[in-house]
């Protein structure tokens, strides 16, 4: 009998449910350019890939880290000096080993978006106001704001609130530098509201994440 070509097979290497195990972390979901996916992200375990930080230990401006996709170059530009004290939400996703993977890094703003969207853990309504729901890197690109609906919350029984991985109803910090200089982003993970520039001494939730390639 002729083998079943391994084509129709289903790649155990790629993440097809959303919250479901996937290279040290959690799958949130996908990233790219023009609706074609280039990467898979990644979202650290809770437990470890989670802390409460400063964005900076000043309101000053940063050199690099204005990205709003590429989360590992913004986190790269600031543990450059090596000086923890400096940045210590960038330090500790920079610094953590899990799973045998020491590629996890503070997300970008569209990336951290996407964790919102596809891990929401909240039934709370989203703020409908400004382009929060924006996104030209999900996959696929969205041009529109969300609705009170959409995203709803999480499928992902885990990642549901006060599941064993999720979310706080709280805002989490992007490595995204704000558009004053002296902030930065975040996003709120109960309605989805992203603060354009928040204190950067302020300290607030941050969760590691990495990315693999498509």
């Amino acid at each position: 009998m002729q083998a079943k070509a391994a084509s129709n097979w289903p790649d155990p290497n790629v993440p097809t449910v959303i919250g479901q195990a996937f290279g040290g972390g959690y799958y949130a979901g996908q990233i790219g350019v023009s609706s074609v996916a280039t990467h898979y992200l990644v979202v650290g375990p809770v437990a470890s890939a989670q802390s409460t930080l400063k964005w900076k230990n000043a309101i000053t401006t940063t050199a690099g880290a204005d990205s709003d996709i590429n989360g590992p170059q913004n986190t790269a530009d600031m543990v450059a000096d090596g000086n923890s004290t400096v940045y210590p939400a960038a330090h500790f996703c920079n610094d953590l080993v899990i799973g045998g993977y020491t590629d996890w890094y503070m997300p970008a703003k569209n990336e951290l978006e996407v964790c919102y969207y596809n891990l929401k853990p909240t039934t709370t309504s989203n703020d409908t106001s400004g382009t929060n729901g924006v996104n030209a890197n999900a996959v696929p690109a969205r041009a529109s704001n969300y609705t009170a609906g959409t995203p709803a919350q999480t499928s992902a029984t885990d990642f549901k609130d006060t599941g064993a991985e999720d979310f706080a109803a709280q805002s989490y910090w992007s490595s995204t530098e704000g558009t004053a200089a002296t902030g930065a982003r975040r996003q709120q993970f109960s309605n989805g509201y992203q603060y354009n520039n928040a204190s950067k001494d302020y300290s607030s939730r941050v969760r590691a994440i990495r990315r693999v390639a498509v």
